[in-house]
């Protein structure tokens, strides 16, 4: 079975915060309490991970609905997988989590997804990001005005 990792926690919680800030700065929204008690244990076990099987409800609810927030897919559309690559070259997904992608639940996608941002060698997080930027300063250098004698 799957497991959340105490960082989704973190991020679930932070959402919470943000979206139902404490009115006096030592109340809690129900569902910050709900992850901050799943949260508190995990830290207090040591435990980097909780199974998916038998989170709390509330808790669970909650994470669910920081994780609607997240991208579903890390694809950017250059699959090297549909040229025979056990590894996408494009997003970092292996071949079988793009082909099982639809019916993967969300701790499995996050699972991955924290592979692929780890391991941080796919074109999503390096070469295609640094020609997106290129072409940014490559745009914003036309746009720019030209002073002085022509």
């Amino acid at each position: 079975m799957a497991a959340l990792h105490i960082t989704d926690i973190e991020a679930a919680i932070n959402h919470w915060r943000a979206k139902k800030p404490s009115p006096d700065g030592v109340t809690l929204a129900p569902e910050v309490r709900a992850l901050a008690e799943v949260y508190a244990l995990m830290v207090y076990f040591h435990e980097d991970e909780v199974d998916e099987q038998g989170f709390p409800p509330g808790a669970w609810a909650a994470w669910l609905d920081w994780y609607q927030t997240t991208p579903d897919t890390p694809c950017i559309a250059i699959c090297s997988t549909s040229q025979g690559d056990e590894l996408c070259k494009g997003c970092g997904r292996t071949f079988d989590e793009v082909q099982r992608w639809p019916a993967m639940g969300p701790v499995e996608k996050r699972a991955a997804w924290r592979r692929i941002t780890r391991e941080s060698s796919s074109w999503r997080f390096n070469r295609y990001a640094e020609r997106a930027a290129e072409g940014a300063e490559d745009a914003q250098a036309r746009a720019a005005p030209v002073f002085g004698p022509r």
